[in-house]
């Protein structure tokens, strides 16, 4: 069967219509979802609204309003690191947003108003101080915004003045543990030292009281000489002077 160009027209126009219908039901999903994620965000009930969003994703995975709205459900029940998430993925397409439409900038600075927040939850002062400033970029007539910014610059502030404390602390820490090492190393030697200084002054007391003895026993050796020698001669003395006697 030979196929016209006739033919090939109606195909083509037989294909083009039917994903019309398939966007267009696929997008009157995606809205009603939304709507419904909406009214039941209003009613403050935050997990069914987070399902009725995300289910608007399945739909159209890069539907804008599911994201935006999914990230602020999420935030809205602390579910901190998923909003961030959700977040990012608005910040990430924030330039073809603003020149799709200006008006997407309050929406951007919201986005980048809660991650600033999210931040300041974690003590993650510094991301929370770019995240005020985006947001300020996009909306500067925002004063809650103004008065985050200055907070998380203060907070930034004696946190970074506590960790130079604390890494002047640990690095004091470190060369008193450096120092003590030290002297443990040196104890040794210094014991070694010492004992040596005091078998030394033990040897040298010793040696001492020897001489001294040897001293004390010559002195005594020396007088029992000379009471000798004057014994000997006042003997001599006797026997010459009886040896006089006897020649008279």
């Amino acid at each position: 069967m030979m196929i016209t160009r006739h033919m090939k027209t109606t195909v083509v126009w037989i294909i083009t219509f039917a994903f019309c219908v398939v966007t267009l039901s696929a997008q009157k999903a995606e809205r009603k979802n939304v709507r419904e994620g909406n009214k039941l965000y209003n009613d403050e009930k935050y997990t069914e609204s987070e399902i009725a969003y995300r289910k608007s994703l399945e739909v159209n995975p890069r539907s804008i309003e599911g994201t935006f709205n999914l990230g602020d459900v999420l935030y809205k029940q602390e579910k901190y690191p998923e909003a961030t998430e959700q977040y990012q993925l608005i910040a990430g397409q924030g330039e073809k947003l603003l020149q799709d439409n200006p008006d997407n900038a309050g929406r951007l600075a919201h986005v980048y108003h809660n991650i600033g927040n999210i931040g300041m939850k974690n003590k993650e002062y510094a991301k929370s101080v770019e995240a005020y400033k985006q947001s300020l970029r996009l909306n500067p007539r925002d004063d809650e915004t103004r008065y985050n910014l200055a907070l998380a610059q203060k907070l930034l502030e004696d946190q970074q003045n506590e960790d130079q404390s604390q890494d002047q602390q640990n690095q004091e820490e470190e060369q008193q543990q450096n120092q003590n090492e030290e002297q443990q190393q040196q104890q040794p030697q210094q014991n070694d030292q010492q004992e040596n200084k005091t078998q030394e002054e033990q040897q040298q007391n010793e040696q001492m009281s020897q001489d001294n003895a040897q001293q004390i026993l010559n002195a005594f050796l020396q007088d029992e000489k000379d009471t000798q020698e004057k014994v000997k001669k006042a003997q001599a003395e006797q026997q010459q002077h009886r040896r006089t006697d006897k020649e008279w």
